[in-house]
């Protein structure tokens, strides 16, 4: 109980200090225009209060991901507590905020833009296709599960649940976002913290058992390693990549830049919040481990989530777990679509030169995401969830490793994400070699060659900052030779 209670304090004092540190390293300007003004349009750039862009922001970057992430996370028991918190201060709201600001500094521009201005061209055009196929993973795996509960509680078959769960979609990315996301999902982003908030205080008075406290110890019922998989089961609430493709949204519409620290770090530490809650909940509802996996194994996680909802707040924890069930996964699956159109408007715009921003040209950015993802959401949906995983993953550290080369030109103190960066290019590399969605090589092998490819990205980033120290003496005013000998 003692871990919980201080992990939640620990996330919000990293808010009210390490997030000043971030925002000053980075150097909010309130003189600055933000292109909510400078490129007002009236539909993607168009400003908006604080309030509602931390709310909007924590409903795109969370939705289900912080509640199935830590229940899934829970198996490895206390030890969760630390990746979330950790990451979550260091890595997730760093990562946040510079995909936010970097963005606002650069006209609204899009990740992958951002990735190709820092990390050259090769690097944005395999940005530009993970990312997009991420928005697609993310889009198709957050529609086939509501539209499967929709099926189990009304009249309609899952195909058609399936059409008018995209037939939303597709209206909610072309519509301007003051019509539809700016007006009622604030509204969501509140129950979504309801909704955990209810939970967490439930712990106290509804559970037979009380919230463990830390250990290192291993608790995973299959003995799977912590190493790398804890930190890709929990992503959403300590860091995710997802949130860079999500963030650019919001940053077209900050009316100042010192809002950003508000919206951005802010929202991430909201959502470490919510996930410390739920995979407290996940850890001490059934009892240990062992009995949370077979709660998974029965009725998945959407069933372990409606268990303890209704268990715990009666019929309200019932309406909540439905609603949270159908309704969060469509608002992150309706801004997943809008930001792929986003990102295909301008990576068309980049190669072709011509105007993607017309209503009718959006029109037709929005079929060539949405097809793919309708015959995705055909497949199992554990089997969407997996790759989700490790392309959000591989989609953060590159985030991180460009915010690094931002703040490198910058001659500011870039550790702040190169560090995080350093940590998540050992994770990804690993994972990839180790999970059976990647390779399912053996794990000490998995751990050698993720260790290579690890030495080899520092040893670029290393090159990158003598570089850049080789390139602030060449451009520094010589002294006068003469002067000099007098």
């Amino acid at each position: 109980m003692l871990t919980f209670i201080a992990s939640i304090l620990i996330l919000i004092f990293g808010y009210m200090t390490y997030g000043k540190v971030v925002e000053r390293i980075f150097g909010a300007d309130d003189l600055r225009k933000t292109p909510a003004y400078t490129k007002q349009d009236g539909l993607d750039y168009s400003p908006m209060s604080w309030w509602k862009g931390s709310l909007i922001q924590l409903l795109n970057i969370a939705g289900l991901g912080p509640i199935f992430g830590a229940v899934l996370g829970a198996l490895y028991g206390p030890v969760a507590f630390i990746w979330i918190v950790v990451g979550a201060i260091f890595a997730g709201a760093v990562h946040d905020y510079f995909a936010g600001m970097m963005s606002l500094r650069h006209k609204g521009a899009q990740y992958p833009t951002i990735v190709g201005k820092y990390l050259g061209k090769h690097a944005q055009v395999a940005i530009n296709i993970i990312s997009i196929a991420l928005m697609i993973l993310v889009a198709a795996a957050f529609t086939a599960g509501p539209a499967e509960l929709i099926a189990q509680i009304s009249p309609l078959t899952f195909t058609a649940a399936i059409v008018l769960v995209f037939f939303y979609l597709f209206i909610a990315a072309l519509l301007p976002i003051n019509k539809i996301i700016g007006k009622i999902y604030p509204f969501f982003g509140a129950v979504l913290l309801f909704m955990a908030v209810a939970i967490g205080f439930g712990m106290f008075f509804s559970f037979e058992q009380s919230i463990p406290n830390l250990t290192f110890e291993n608790l995973h019922p299959e003995g799977l390693p912590i190493w790398p998989l804890l930190m890709v089961t929990i992503s959403c609430g300590a860091i995710s990549g997802f949130h860079s493709t999500q963030s650019p949204i919001i940053a077209r519409t900050i009316k100042k830049e010192t809002e950003g620290r508000k919206v951005f770090y802010g929202a991430m530490i909201g959502e470490g919040v919510i996930t410390l809650i739920w995979a407290a909940a996940g850890m001490t509802f059934f009892g240990n481990a062992g009995g949370l996996q077979e709660a998974i194994a029965a009725g998945g996680a959407a069933g372990v989530v409606n268990e303890i909802s209704q268990s715990t707040l009666g019929m309200l924890g019932g309406i909540l777990a439905i609603f949270g069930v159908i309704i969060l996964p469509i608002t992150t699956g309706d801004t997943a679509l809008r930001s792929s159109r986003m990102m295909l408007s301008e990576l068309l715009s980049e190669t072709t030169k011509l105007n993607f921003s017309g209503n009718k040209a959006k029109l037709l950015l929005v079929v060539p995401v949405a097809i793919p993802t309708f015959l995705l959401t055909q497949i199992d949906y554990s089997f969407l969830w997996r790759y989700v995983g490790w392309t959000n993953q591989v989609v953060a550290t590159v985030m991180l490793w460009t915010a690094a080369v931002y703040l490198l030109k910058q001659a500011k103190f870039h550790w702040i994400c190169s560090v995080p960066a350093t940590f998540m290019t050992a994770v990804t590399a690993t994972y990839i070699f180790y999970a059976p969605e990647g390779l399912g090589l053996d794990y000490s092998l998995s751990m050698v060659l993720g260790g290579l490819i690890w030495v080899v990205v520092i040893m670029w980033f290393v090159k990158r900052i003598l570089q850049e120290k080789h390139q602030n003496y060449s451009n520094a005013p010589q002294p006068n030779v003469k002067e000099v000998s007098n």
